[in-house]
């Protein structure tokens, strides 16, 4: 399949730019929302993040698919490994040069026949940093289309949809037998979330993103992330409400974040500039630590408009925007960046560990 490389194809912005480049990957046109991850390895856990799905992704990093694509496996817990879902998520790929020799030991095939086998298309040959710069000063992200042949297709805006409806889980699953019982609301999570959880003994109830959940027992609540605007998904909103007028200790990440702070009454914006890189800077501001975070977002929580009980629990270093929030008082806590990264940065995992204490304290 690798004998489409080198065809040519055309990326289309939304404000007339184009950028002519070669085609690799499957042969076909799309539409999606460009943005850009200045990771420099684990693409394929970028393509299967369903945050992503949607978007045209670009990656600044010079060199993309020198090590191929993992085989299709799956851990003791029949969590698919390597991948953060089941499949690609996003609507293309662009990226600045394309390795067609690709080589490693655990490589089952190339990037472009896996992308080809999920009907997504690529370019390459595009100067991918001068691309993100660009995306960088219209808020991180700009609409955009990958023409390949004769075919055409219209500008598509991901924001206008509940993305949740294609990433998410369709049935409430059981993962683990562990000690603490963790509601996982799924908006489209990424499997380094089951894992985590699993590592600290859980016993995990995965649920669609608008499962009526107020019915269930469970020592703690963890909403996920996903894509999307947050201010469309008012039925799951509502759920999270219920469970903090319980008292059951909650957990957000990412889209969860924002979710939870819209329930606690607050609101969201558009970030001018997105924060959608794999070395976001945050500090802690229990402890006054930095610590380096992954993050996909173009939205953020407005802390004015929450209540004096609800403190910023991180703050990001480049743009001093909210990345975390808790309840002065009550086991409620939710961060913007992404703690379970894959394929990293992990130096916030230890969040995970905080909310199984908030579970232990809240059942002694």
């Amino acid at each position: 399949m690798e004998n489409n490389i080198k065809k040519k194809g055309i990326l289309v912005l939304e404000d007339g730019t184009k950028y002519e480049a070669c085609h690799f990957g499957a042969p076909k046109s799309s539409a999606g929302e460009v943005v850009f991850n200045t990771s420099m390895t684990g693409y394929t856990e970028s393509l299967t993040d369903p945050s992503y799905n949607g978007q045209i992704l670009t990656y600044t990093y010079p060199i993309i698919g020198n090590y191929g694509v993992p085989s299709l496996s799956y851990d003791k817990a029949s969590i698919i490994k390597f991948y953060e879902s089941n499949r690609i998520q996003v609507s293309g790929l662009i990226i600045s040069y394309y390795s067609d020799r690709p080589y490693h030991w655990n490589m089952s095939q190339s990037l472009s026949d896996w992308l080809w086998k999920h009907n997504v298309p690529g370019l390459y040959g595009v100067d991918t940093r001068f691309l993100a710069k660009k995306l960088r000063d219209q808020g991180g992200s700009l609409l955009g289309k990958i023409l390949i042949g004769n075919e055409r297709v219209p500008f598509y805006d991901p924001n206008k949809n509940l993305l949740s409806e294609k990433v998410s889980i369709k049935e409430k699953m059981i993962y683990g037998n562990g000690k603490y019982k963790v509601l996982l609301v799924d908006f489209g999570l990424k499997n380094n979330i089951l894992r985590c959880l699993l590592q600290r003994d859980c016993t995990i109830i995965r649920v669609p993103w608008n499962y009526d959940f107020t019915r269930e027992k469970y020592d703690g609540l963890l909403i996920s992330n996903g894509p999307g605007n947050p201010e469309i998904y008012q039925k799951p909103i509502h759920y999270i409400r219920n469970s903090i007028e319980k008292e059951i200790p909650i957990f957000g990440i990412c889209l969860g974040n924002q979710l939870l702070g819209i329930a606690a009454g607050g609101t969201t914006y558009k970030l001018k500039y997105a924060h959608r890189s794999h070395n976001q800077p945050v500090i802690f501001l229990k402890n006054g630590k930095s610590y380096i975070t992954s993050q996909n977002h173009g939205y953020v929580l407005n802390t004015h408009s929450l209540s004096s009980e609800w403190k910023i629990l991180f703050k990001n270093l480049n743009d001093d925007t909210c990345e975390g929030i808790i309840h002065e008082r009550k086991p409620f806590f939710s961060v913007q960046f992404h703690p379970e990264a894959s394929s990293g940065p992990t130096d916030t995992e230890f969040l995970f560990d905080l909310f199984i204490k908030s579970m232990v304290q809240k059942n002694n």
